[in-house]
């Protein structure tokens, strides 16, 4: 490859090795175009300055999303105004958390909402993990290693909680005040606790005796379809949002819209 071609995904034929990282909440921050290039591709607004931090606005501009690694303790702020029926919300994502567990959170927010109750609890129980009840109520994962928390320390004191920690000590942490939507919640906890795992580069794998890697033989352009595949799913489902409402007679309910592809393709695989 020559000085002018740049390292972006496709941008070469020869096969890199990558690792498949399991369990995913444990496998480090990752590629942060996972979310930016997804939330551009749904119509949200970058309004990034040079050399600051990055920063989306949904097109109704009710939802702002900063992603800004030098500040403290650096990560994703994720603000929603009140509206006519809902209170303001803040959330925060700290640096090293995985990019598809932030995704299913801030993929919700560029859809909408389910008609069914939201249970911010019931993907975590169909995965099997263990719930405590004493005075906030917690679910663990099956390794202890992750969990998701409401912590109420008295009236109007409350917030969720979820973080992740190694042999090394806490590796990542997510705070949700109490007014967040449930459904955003819910999302992030079916992210949190999907046992697909994480692929990340050589040199990106955190050292931790808790993961499990299987090393995979990826050509770029793969890379480069996989993503191309999750940004092609977020412009049609913008499309069909967007045509939709200024078609729809009042009177229908809306068609139902695909969720972005997973990731599909035929890597080689060594189990390490």
């Amino acid at each position: 490859m020559t000085g002018k071609q740049q390292a972006t995904w496709g941008a070469a034929e020869h096969a890199e090795q990558h690792y498949l990282v399991e369990p995913r909440h444990l496998a480090g921050g990752g590629d942060i175009r996972h979310v930016t290039e997804f939330l551009r591709a749904s119509g949200w607004t970058d309004r990034s300055a040079t050399g600051g931090p990055l920063v989306f606005d949904r097109s109704d501009r009710k939802v702002r999303a900063v992603y800004d690694p030098g500040s403290r303790p650096g990560g994703w702020q994720i603000q929603g105004q009140a509206t006519a029926t809902e209170p303001s919300w803040q959330v925060t994502f700290t640096r090293q958390t995985p990019v598809e567990i932030v995704a299913g959170f801030t993929d919700a927010l560029t859809r909408e909402r389910s008609a069914h109750a939201p249970n911010p609890w019931a993907p975590l129980q169909q995965q099997r993990w263990e719930t405590e009840r004493s005075q906030h109520f917690t679910a663990v994962s099956p390794d202890r290693n992750t969990w998701l928390q409401f912590h109420q320390s008295g009236p109007g004191q409350a917030h969720w909680w979820a973080g992740a920690r190694t042999e090394h000590g806490r590796t990542w942490d997510a705070v949700f005040s109490a007014t967040t939507p449930m459904h955003l919640i819910e999302n992030f906890s079916a992210a949190l606790a999907d046992p697909q795992p994480a692929m990340r580069p050589r040199g990106h794998v955190p050292p931790s005796k808790w993961i499990r890697t299987t090393s995979v033989s990826v050509r770029p352009s793969e890379l480069g379809a996989w993503q191309q595949a999750r940004i092609t799913a977020a412009r049609a489902a913008t499309w069909a949002r967007h045509s939709w409402a200024s078609t729809r007679p009042r009177t229908h309910q809306p068609a139902a819209i695909a969720r972005p592809y997973g990731m599909a393709g035929g890597a080689a695989r060594a189990r390490r």
